[in-house]
């Protein structure tokens, strides 16, 4: 995007006119350590057996395995990884905007013997 050795302008006044500060243009992003790959994998081939596992299980499984890491570590490499646990989302129970909803038959009546009312369920 910034030509380096451009003839007419110095890089600081490159950056100004792109709204660019000169940290960013000097910014050299560090790769993935080794260890973080090793975790990784670690990580995916416990989640491959064990797909309900969320970051504190897997932070206790990798502790298990004798590795010093935290869960904030744990969730940093899963986001990498693009892993997320398979469990029941909460207010799942909750009906569609078109489904229609029936009333209670039952309502108001009271049962005072057995057999009175039977329920099915569909």
């Amino acid at each position: 995007m910034i030509e380096r050795d451009h003839p007419d302008l110095s890089v600081g006044k490159r950056c100004k006119l792109l709204s660019l500060s000169r940290s960013s243009f000097y910014y050299v992003a560090s790769g993935v350590t080794n260890l973080n790959l090793a975790l990784m994998c670690l990580i995916d081939k416990q989640f491959l057996e064990t797909p309900i596992y969320g970051v504190r299980q897997m932070t206790c499984h990798l502790r298990k395995k004798d590795h010093l890491v935290n869960e904030k570590r744990v969730r940093r490499l899963m986001r990498l990884v693009g892993l997320r646990p398979i469990y029941q989302k909460p207010k799942s129970h909750k009906a569609e905007k078109g489904h229609k909803i029936y009333p209670y038959i039952l309502h108001g009546l009271r049962v005072t013997c057995p057999n009175q009312a039977l329920l099915s369920d569909i």
